[in-house]
């Protein structure tokens, strides 16, 4: 296993790589607690091993003489030898520890703090074999290098802990283990060089029967010193970890109190020389328990959390694979196990499958982001008809499935369908608009219209794109759909294909001043042409186009196409007619649209006062990038017209911002005059007036629709009565009989 450790002022990560190298990081939660002591807990939870040596410190002081030799002067010896060894056993395995770990941990302070033990743990060792009473080891044993040894290990640790803990974290190598241990050794060679020289280097630091000496004393004091130095930096230090730090304070404690004892005593026998040691013991204890602590039981503890955040990402992971990441829906696969297992059980279930309609170009129009939100929304409200019994979904390809078992009949489902129907009237507020959402519902029940989960979801996939063209947007599956969308597809590769076989033409329907009846401007409507079909309707092959991003380049070529002829009728009849386009959707989001529009221009040398762009009230959702287009193009000298007025999503309030021209005002209003309610289009119409605006009617068809509409104020009106859609020509006729006739 692969161990890596990084440590910051807040948090602490490790990186777990198991044997297939998979990958896996955690981090704790609020993160591990490297922040100052707490005095009092500490003091609290460490009352005993702070207590008891303090005792027995006091109690070495007021009844040393009464101990004296206590354990028996036969016995000390070994006693010692005892101590020394799981003294040395200490330092050597906190020197392999560190040396087994840092291939994994990659910090050099552990590695500094291997090296200083092995050095630590040669020191002890020579300190035993040179103590009073051992054999003869290299020399005679003598009290001069047994402390000598002591000494320089205790100046050692003091120096060296402090030294490593002020040192900054960084990661380590491997291959500076040699360096670093080889180093050590170097440095206790070079001690015992001194000690073991024939010729005295030291002075004597014990004088037996007299006790230590001053300058031991004084060495003694001053590792004390630089210890409590030691324990004021990990007392208030950040860099260190809560249990590390208390390990270490109190490991500093037990030796600062060794050096106290080891200051007072006269010779071997005194209880004091053999409560030092003790103290030294236990010191090394801690010291090693602060290694092993972040070395192996904090890494085995975050091993066993990993353990638990593994199980509990593979329930997320499950969850996250049946579910909608967007909307916390089931996916389809769940959603097609659900059904096959209500079917098993269940004699009649319905399978209703919805979409928001035109989502596609909503989502390649406004973005992402605008989409998404529309679907939460939609996700939401769908909700209130989901039950305990009734599962609902989310499909593939964006669309909302709900299952509804034990259904009775038609009439039930229906109601449901009525239900979700009323959800969608109330508009969706989406980035500071209201819109309108309407969605496309296709039903299967079984077992009229399938016997599995596939069939069914496949046929109310069919009802539901056939939907779109009800007036409910409400359709039971029939066996004779799949032939629509066949038909459908094969309209779709005919389309293809039509630009390229010139199938496609323009007609062109005439605006016509009210007052003088003049035709002031045409409008390009698109026809196709079939090979073999014939005339093709327009609401057949528009919403393909659009569906496929046909739409793009039909768009542009309708552009030059009606540039290019009434820029030739100009000039062949000495007329200035004027040609208004509708642009889609998708065009209008396009980038590069205001350069296409000027690229035309230069090549058709149509003057830009008369082109006309039309746009819908829903391409001006998003205000930012419609202010800005509509300023390119304005700035080219055309046109705009906001097309269907009154029948969008947008705020009235915007068309102050909008820099456009023309209104034309929806059919639908028209078709009123004089009977309906003609308030809305005259405020319409007043409205415009009032914002300098040209007003169009569309869908004039009766005199009298003229007349009110000549009334209210208006510039433009088109439709029948002004005359159907008819090729270029036909309306240059028109007007050269029109000029003839006012002659």
């Amino acid at each position: 296993m692969y161990l890596k450790e990084e440590l910051n002022l807040k948090k602490y990560f490790v990186i777990f790589i198991t044997d297939n190298f998979f990958p896996i990081k955690i981090t704790l939660r609020g993160g591990i607690s490297i922040s100052n002591f707490d005095y009092g807990g500490f003091l609290k939870k460490f009352r005993w091993p702070i207590g008891l040596p303090i005792f027995l410190l006091v109690i070495s002081f007021l009844f040393n003489k009464q101990l004296y030799g206590v354990f028996g002067a036969e016995n000390y010896l070994s006693i010692h030898l005892m101590v020394e060894i799981f003294i040395v056993v200490y330092s050597f395995s906190i020197a392999i520890q560190a040396w087994l770990i840092v291939p994994y941990v990659l910090s050099n302070k552990r590695l500094y703090i291997g090296a200083l033990f092995l050095s630590l743990g040669l020191t002890e060792l020579f300190h035993t074999l040179t103590y009073q009473g051992m054999p003869f080891f290299l020399e005679k044993s003598s009290s001069y290098s047994a402390t000598w040894f002591y000494m320089i290990g205790r100046l050692s640790l003091a120096v060296g802990l402090l030294s490593i803990y002020l040192l900054k974290l960084r990661d380590s190598v491997p291959k500076n283990r040699y360096i670093a241990y080889g180093l050590s050794l170097v440095y206790t060679i070079c001690w015992l060089g001194i000690i073991y020289s024939p010729k005295t280097f030291l002075p004597s630091l014990f004088i037996d029967g007299v006790g230590t000496s001053q300058m031991k004393n004084g060495l003694q004091y001053v590792s004390a010193f630089i210890q409590l130095l030691f324990v004021a930096y990990i007392w208030r230090s950040k860099n260190v970890q809560k249990k590390e730090a208390e390990m270490l304070v109190l490991g500093s404690f037990y030796l600062i109190l060794g050096d106290l004892v080891f200051t007072t005593y006269i010779n071997v026998y005194d209880f004091r020389a053999m409560l030092g040691h003790l103290f030294q013991l236990t010191s090394y204890y801690f010291f090693l328990k602060a290694l092993h602590h972040t070395s192996v039981e904090e890494p085995f503890e975050l091993l066993m959390e990993t353990q638990e955040e593994l199980e509990s990402s593979q329930d997320s992971l499950r969850y996250t694979i049946d579910h909608d990441e967007l909307t916390g829906l089931p996916k389809l696969h769940f959603i097609e196990t659900k059904l096959a297992e209500m079917l098993n059980i269940h004699k009649k279930a319905a399978v209703l499958m919805m979409e928001v309609d035109r989502l596609k170009v909503i989502n390649e129009s406004f973005g992402s982001k605008f989409a998404d939100q529309i679907i939460q929304g939609v996700s939401k409200r769908l909700s209130c008809v989901e039950s305990d019994k009734r599962v609902l979904g989310k499909g593939n390809n964006g669309e909302f499935i709900l299952i509804v078992p034990t259904v009775s009949n038609r009439e039930e489902v229906t109601a449901i369908c009525e239900k979700i129907t009323q959800l969608m009237e109330v508009h969706f507020p989406v980035q500071h608009h209201q819109v309108k959402v309407d969605l496309n519902i296709g039903i299967a029940i079984y077992p009229e219209h399938g016997r599995n989960a596939s069939d069914l979801f496949r046929h109310a996939q069919v009802a539901m794109h056939q939907a779109k063209h009800q007036i409910n947007r409400v359709l039971f599956y029939e066996k004779n759909m799949e032939k629509c969308s066949e038909q459908k597809m094969l309209l779709e590769h005919d389309l293809h294909k039509a630009l390229e076989n010139q199938e496609l033409y323009l007609d062109y329907q005439p605006q016509i001043d009210v007052r003088t009846g003049e035709i002031i401007s045409v409008e390009a409507l698109l026809r196709w042409k079939h090979p073999t079909k014939g005339i093709i309707s327009p609401a057949d092959f528009i919403p393909i186009a659009e569906e496929s991003g046909l739409i793009v380049p039909i768009g542009e070529w309708v552009l030059q196409q009606a540039c290019s002829q009434v820029k030739k009728c100009q000039e062949d009849c000495q007329l200035t007619i004027g040609v208004s386009i509708n642009l889609s959707i998708r065009q209008f989001f396009q980038h590069n649209l205001a350069h296409t529009v000027k690229r035309v221009l230069a090549e058709t040398q149509l003057h830009p006062a008369c082109l006309e762009l039309e746009i819908t009230e829903s391409m001006t959702m998003d205000r930012k990038h419609a202010v800005e287009t509509l300023c390119e193009l304005k700035e080219l000298g055309i046109k705009i017209a906001i097309d269907d007025f009154g029948t969008g999503y947008s705020s009235i309030a915007y068309l102050k911002d909008l820099p456009i021209d023309t209104l034309k005002i929806d059919r639908s209003f028209v078709m009123q005059i004089p009977t309906g309610d003609t308030v809305l289009i005259s405020m319409i119409i007043s409205l415009a007036k009032h914002l300098n605006l040209t007003i169009i009617a569309e869908g004039v068809e009766e005199e009298f629709q003229w007349e009110f509409l000549s009334r209210e104020g208006c510039n433009l009106i088109q439709g029948y009565l002004c005359g159907r859609p008819m090729p270029l020509h036909q309306i240059i006729e028109t007007i050269h009989f029109q000029q003839a006739a006012q002659i």
